[in-house]
């Protein structure tokens, strides 16, 4: 059978009414593929009855062909560890050592094998799909799109892509060159309903700027913020240095930073940075016998004690494990706290516990943040640049909306077969 015969189709199993989760099946010359496997936000962790009815997930099916992740956030590939353990998967190398990294430290870890690797603008073939990546600028490192060529028909995929981090680059490279032909086009609207239409996020170095203003009065900062936002890690870490003041990174952070495998990033032996070990991780490492983990930091351990006394001119990436040292240091009077996640994880779960407690303990928080997300005015500009014969929205709650801004749009409902 040629590549040009046949049919090539596609559903959302989730995510064309909703934010995170994400999953679409695709298929051509009787085989498939999935674009991301990802876990609801909503729910409480990964569970069986939210795997999608997908032929090949749970028991053998050679059709099923591969899973292709778009990037390391859960909300992309959180149902990974359900799956038959023998589907062949596709990411990033990096994403790939990120989420190994992660695997000792946090719940729902999936250590993966990898069978392709995601390399910018390099086409592999996965059966009779034709896969080219995208490397774009997103909160999470190591992100790509995704052009897919089947029966031909082209497929674009965006994504969680953004304009205004500090790889905006890899943005404005997309819209001047983007990929010719696509027949459908599956575009993220995570901020519609959040911006207006003529509203830009705030860049990164905004975001740098305005923590280095906050850090300049003395006193303790604990800062929460994702270790594996490497763009805001950077910030911070700038920021640190132009108000004269040592960054604080955990075990977690520095292995997610040396990770990447980028050497431009803060390590071991930078200036106005330490590595402190909470008490939760030291359980952890002796519970898990993982002493190895400790090895790569000894020369920039700092300890509770050191702490105590440089406070003032100190930040700590924090989360609520922590509360406990910071307790016990006898740091809480006069600590500021920064928030620079969104802002929607204060109203429930750890967040909001967090808010509550530092409430109660009379500690300020400041939100300093910007999102992962492209602005709507760089959404325009996506859709504008590849010029889809069909958008489809996806990774948004306001896909009724779409039609306000964007040319071809076609709505899709999860489960809903239909031709690319």
């Amino acid at each position: 059978m040629s590549e040009e015969a046949g049919s090539f189709r596609g559903r959302v199993h989730r995510g064309t009414q909703q934010i995170g989760g994400t999953c679409i099946e695709l298929e051509a010359a009787g085989e498939r593929i999935l674009l991301d496997l990802g876990l609801p936000l909503d729910a409480d962790g990964p569970s069986d009855d939210l795997l999608p009815p997908v032929a090949g997930l749970r028991a053998e099916d050679t059709a099923l062909r591969g899973i292709v992740l778009s990037h390391g956030h859960g909300d992309h590939w959180g149902l990974l560890p359900l799956c038959r353990p023998n589907v062949p998967l596709a990411m990033g190398a990096a994403t790939a050592r990120i989420m190994r990294a992660a695997a000792p430290f946090v719940p729902n870890a999936f250590v993966p094998f990898v069978s392709f690797e995601l390399v910018d603008r390099k086409t592999f073939q996965i059966g009779p799909f034709s896969i080219t990546p995208y490397l774009v600028d997103h909160s999470a490192y190591d992100a790509y799109a995704l052009l897919i060529h089947a029966a031909g028909r082209r497929l674009f995929y965006s994504g969680d892509i953004r304009a205004h981090g500090r790889k905006g680059g890899l943005f404005e490279r997309l819209v001047s060159n983007p990929p010719r032909g696509v027949d459908t086009m599956l575009m993220e609207g995570s901020s519609l309903g959040r911006l207006d239409e003529d509203t830009q996020f705030p860049t990164e170095d905004d975001i740098e700027a305005r923590l280095t203003e906050s850090l300049r009065p003395p006193g303790f900062v604990i800062l929460s913020a994702s270790a594996q936002n490497i763009d805001r890690i950077v910030s911070i870490y700038r920021a640190c240095k132009r108000s004269d003041r040592t960054l604080l990174l955990d075990l977690y952070a520095m292995e997610i930073l040396r990770a990447t495998g980028n050497e431009r990033l803060p390590s071991v032996g930078w200036p106005n940075l330490s590595v402190y070990v909470p008490e939760y991780q030291r359980r952890q490492i002796a519970r898990n016998k993982r002493f190895d983990l400790l090895e790569p930091y000894r020369s920039a351990r700092i300890y509770r004690e050191r702490i105590t006394e440089i406070a003032d001119r100190t930040v700590m990436l924090f989360r609520p494990a922590m509360a406990r040292d910071v307790e016990t240091a006898n740091l809480w009077t006069g600590t500021r706290a920064i928030w620079s996640q969104w802002d929607g994880y204060l109203k429930d779960g750890p967040g909001a516990g967090l808010k509550a407690d530092l409430a109660t303990r009379g500690v300020p928080m400041e939100i300093i943040h910007t999102s992962g997300h492209a602005s709507i005015p760089d959404l325009k500009r996506l859709s504008n640049a590849i010029q889809p014969e069909k958008l489809v929205p996806i990774h948004t709650f306001e896909g009724d909306s779409f039609g306000k801004y964007f040319n071809n749009v076609t709505r899709r409902r999860d489960g809903e077969w239909w031709e690319v």
